[in-house]
C-alpha cells in the first residue's frame, strides 16, 4: 500500500512538473517586458500599462533578407521578447533564417521549444536527431513545413545554387540556442583539453585546430 502511495505521488509530481515545462500562462491581458527594470526574474516584469505603445508589438526586422557575412554561410534574425517586448508571456516568438548557396545553419538545439519551419524561398536539406541516434532528414522546398522537437539536436543545409529563406516559429518566447560545435569547442572558460580530446579520440593538436578556426567563425 505505502509503495503504491509513493509511485502515485512520484506519477503526479512528473506530471505537474510537466504541465509547467513551457513557457508559464498569462494572468493578464498584457505584459509587455520591462527590459529597463533591475529585477531578474524567470521572464521579464511587466510595464506600467500607462507606458505600452503599440511599437511594443511590433518588430520589422524579419521582412527582408538578412546580410549574410558569416563563414557558415546563414544568417539568423530573431523576432522573439528581446526584440518585441509584447511577447512577454505569450509563449511564441519567430525568427527567419537566410541561406547563401551552400550555406549552412549548424548542428544546434532549442532547450525551450519546439521549432517549425516553413520555407519562404529556396531548397534546403534540414534533418534532426533523435536520443537514440536515429536521423530524421528531409529535402523541403517553397511552401513546405519540418518540424523540430524541442531539444534535438538539428540541421538546415542550402545545397542549391541560389539563395534560400526560412520562417522558424518557437512556442517559446525566448527558445534559446546551444550550437554544438560553439558549445564544446569556443565556450569561455574553455572545457579541459583532455575532455575533448578524449571524446573524440584525436590529439591536442586536432582540438586546437578545431578552437582557432570556430574562433573566427563569427
Amino acid at each position: 500500500m505505502m509503495n503504491s502511495r509513493i509511485f502515485i505521488t512520484i506519477l503526479l509530481s512528473c506530471i505537474i512538473a510537466s504541465i509547467h515545462a513551457y513557457d508559464p500562462d498569462a494572468l493578464q491581458d498584457l505584459c509587455v517586458a520591462d527590459k529597463s527594470h533591475g529585477t531578474k526574474l524567470n521572464g521579464f516584469p511587466c510595464k506600467e500599462m500607462s507606458n505600452i505603445t503599440s511599437s511594443d508589438f511590433f518588430f520589422a526586422g524579419i521582412s527582408s533578407p538578412a546580410v549574410i557575412n558569416s563563414t557558415m554561410g546563414s544568417a539568423v534574425t530573431g523576432a522573439n521578447v528581446e526584440k518585441i517586448p509584447g511577447l512577454n508571456t505569450l509563449s511564441v516568438s519567430l525568427a527567419r533564417i537566410d541561406y547563401a548557396p551552400g550555406g549552412l545553419n549548424p548542428p544546434h538545439t532549442h532547450p525551450r521549444a519546439t521549432e517549425v519551419v516553413f520555407v519562404l524561398e529556396g531548397e534546403l536539406e534540414v534533418g534532426f536527431i533523435t536520443t537514440a541516434n536515429k536521423l530524421f532528414s528531409k529535402t523541403i522546398k517553397l511552401g513546405e513545413v519540418f518540424v523540430f522537437p524541442r531539444g534535438l539536436v538539428h540541421f538546415q543545409k542550402n545545397n542549391g545554387k541560389s539563395p534560400a529563406s526560412v520562417l522558424c516559429a518557437f512556442n517559446s518566447q525566448l527558445p534559446g540556442t546551444v550550437s554544438v560545435a560553439a558549445t564544446l569547442f569556443a565556450t569561455e572558460p574553455a572545457l579541459p583539453e583532455d575532455v575533448l580530446t578524449k571524446t573524440f579520440q584525436v590529439g591536442s593538436k586536432m582540438v586546437d585546430k578545431i578552437k582557432e578556426r570556430l574562433s573566427t567563425k563569427k
